[in-house]
């Protein structure tokens, strides 16, 4: 434009031919287009460059680079972004490619059966665990309905929940949990099931051996004194002439074995009494009332009333009562010894109220059978109350601990039970 410009002047001077002129125009126009033409594949070229790069990127090529631009230009500051763009994609896919191959390893070994359903019940996923659950690999159940592979019963009802399972690869008793997660916007469930049966036949088993220990350890205790005096009194009986104070004896052994043996029938008494605890009838119970005819009914000391926020939890009402004043007695037990104080209070922590029966006793000397059915440390304790106490606040779902202050002398038994929803 400058060189036209220049042109101009020199016509309008009048010292150059007509044609001279028209020549020196038609080049100046010429060089002009050829200009623009080179400015304008400058320009362009780079932007395809960029728009061939983002579209590898949104096919998923993340090893392609741009050139071009230099390093103070905005052409290439931009090629630079999309390069560590692509960089950036390509360390995410390699971990997430990571990821999965960890993820499908972890499924394979772990000793659960997984099963993904999709939106219509058809099999999607599995593990080796749920291939030898059903008896048949991944390749011959996926896609197939949940009905068609016997497993429809498990994606209703409640989601955590102990079943009974009766498939090709397994039976007997089988933990199921199950759970929905969203893939490309479509609901899916998920199904676990772990196989309950042998963790079951453990546990009973060393829950057996327990109770067999416990048992043979209470008979011997009471049946050893009782064979003893027997065997001292028939002596007594069989010697001729009889001794002048034979009855005495006699009456003094038959005492002693009939203590022996109500000892032993409040033993198997306390026993029956765990075994047969009912499920409890759940009703609308305000907490203080609770506490407050629990503590009417403990007369031996005075327990001071703490007290906590209005609360109404959903309990048997006998039930609960049994556990407050289980707890507030073996309070007030522990109190009489030293002369201390016994209190009852509670407090709200999320959904539960935690109910603090505390004392300042001498504490707790073995915290580890505290909940062994039968271990007492009392002598005319039966062992059974803080068992009992701990079955009755698992069925209401809550949980019962015991523990010895961080400071200072004594104990405190705290009681979480869930609140009632209104």
């Amino acid at each position: 434009m400058p060189a036209l410009g220049g042109l101009a002047a020199v016509l309008l001077a009048g010292w150059a031919p007509a044609w001279f002129g028209w020549l020196i125009v038609l080049l100046a126009c010429a060089l002009t287009i050829m200009a623009i033409h080179h400015l304008l594949r400058r320009t362009t070229h780079p932007l395809h460059t960029l728009a061939n790069a983002l579209a590898a990127l949104r096919e998923g090529d993340y090893s392609m680079r741009v050139r071009g631009g230099g390093a103070g230009d905005a052409l290439g500051e931009l090629a630079g972004e999309v390069n560590l763009l692509g960089d950036l994609l390509l360390r995410q896919r390699a971990g997430a490619v990571e990821a999965q191959a960890l993820l499908r390893v972890v499924l394979a070994e772990i000793d659960v059966a997984l099963f993904a359903f999709d939106e219509e019940s058809r099999l999607r996923l599995t593990n080796r665990a749920g291939e030898r659950l059903l008896g048949r690999t991944q390749v011959e159940i996926a896609g197939r309905g949940a009905s068609e592979l016997g497993l429809a019963g498990f994606l209703e009802g409640e989601p955590r929940r102990v079943v009974e399972v009766n498939l090709p690869g397994g039976g007997g008793r089988w933990g199921l949990r199950r759970t929905t997660f969203r893939e490309g916007g479509r609901q899916h469930q998920l199904l676990v099931l772990a196989d309950l049966s042998r963790t079951l036949r453990d546990e009973e088993r060393a829950a057996w051996q327990r109770l067999l220990r416990v048992l043979g350890h209470e008979l011997n205790n009471t049946l050893a004194p009782i064979r003893s005096i027997a065997g001292s009194l028939r002596k007594i009986i069989d010697r001729q002439p009889l001794p002048e104070d034979w009855q005495a004896d006699v009456v003094q052994g038959l005492s002693i074995i009939a203590a022996s043996t109500e000892h032993l029938h409040h033993f198997l008494e306390g026993y029956a009494r765990l075994a047969r605890l009912p499920k409890p009838e759940l009703a609308p119970v305000d907490l203080e009332a609770a506490a407050r005819l629990c503590l009417s009914l403990e007369t031996r000391c005075p327990v001071r009333l703490d007290g906590g926020p209005p609360v109404t939890v959903q309990a048997d009402r006998d039930q609960l009562g049994q556990l407050l004043l289980n707890l507030v007695r073996n309070a007030v037990e522990a109190v009489l010894e030293t002369g201390g104080e016994a209190s009852v209070g509670w407090q709200v922590q999320g959904g539960f109220v935690e109910v603090r029966v505390a004392d300042t006793g001498p504490g707790i000397a073995n915290p580890a059978n505290l909940f062994v059915p039968f271990f007492t440390t009392k002598p005319e304790g039966s062992g059974i109350g803080l068992a009992l106490c701990r079955q009755i606040a698992e069925a209401h779902g809550g949980t019962l601990d015991l523990r010895n202050h961080p400071a200072g002398p004594g104990c405190e038994a705290l009681l979480r039970l869930p609140l009632m929803h209104v």
